[in-house]
């Protein structure tokens, strides 16, 4: 698990809802800057759906693909295959990991999880990475649960010492420090790339 939680180590999240610039472009500066995993997350108001999603998966799947990065996908499985991605992360609310752990048996399988009942309800012997958060106050995504703080991070990691942890929500170039800190692996991050002035200075930063 060693390579994986190296691989999780930069992690960013984004679909063309989050973007104010054309996507692909954020990507390639994203990469510039050292991001070392990216999650296709088309999801919420103002979202791409069809052929229109699947044509910019593509394109951001082989931004990451030319430049050694993790490409995975959010909740969508039949995307996930389509793109033939490199794996798929799924939340609480959404298909179960034994049906995705199922359909793909040697692709990555992330979960989120925010609580200790969400983690004992959870089959974590088939994932092979958690999202652990929100970990601070966030905005970008719609829904979002209430703050864990970073003592969740440091739960997680007392109770299952190499099990790879991404900390998400919130986290900004400010405070990712603390999140690692705390335990995490990596950190994954929305607006503190895509609404970076410079977005390649935020990712070598974060």
């Amino acid at each position: 698990m060693a390579t994986l939680s190296k691989r999780l180590r930069t992690y960013l999240i984004m679909g063309s809802q989050n973007c104010q610039r054309d996507p692909a472009v954020i990507l390639k500066e994203a990469v510039q800057g050292g991001i070392t995993a990216f999650q296709f997350r088309e999801k919420g108001t103002g979202s791409l759906t069809g052929e229109a999603k699947r044509e910019l998966g593509r394109q951001l799947r082989d931004i990451c693909w030319n430049n050694d990065v993790l490409f995975l996908v959010n909740d969508d499985i039949d995307l996930a295959a389509a793109l033939d991605a490199d794996g798929i992360h799924v939340g609480q609310g959404d298909m179960s990991v034994e049906h995705v752990r199922k359909r793909f048996p040697h692709k990555i399988i992330g979960l989120s999880v925010s609580t200790n009942q969400e983690m004992r309800q959870s089959p974590v012997e088939l994932v092979d990475y958690v999202g652990a958060g929100p970990v601070f106050l966030t905005t970008t995504k719609e829904g979002a649960k209430s703050p864990v703080g970073v003592e969740w991070i440091k739960t997680l990691r007392h109770r299952f010492p190499y099990l790879p942890i991404v900390g998400i929500g919130g986290i900004t170039t400010d405070n990712a420090r603390s999140v690692i800190e705390a335990g995490a692996d990596g950190v994954s991050v929305i607006s503190a790339i895509t609404k970076a002035q410079n977005i390649r200075d935020a990712a070598a930063r974060l």
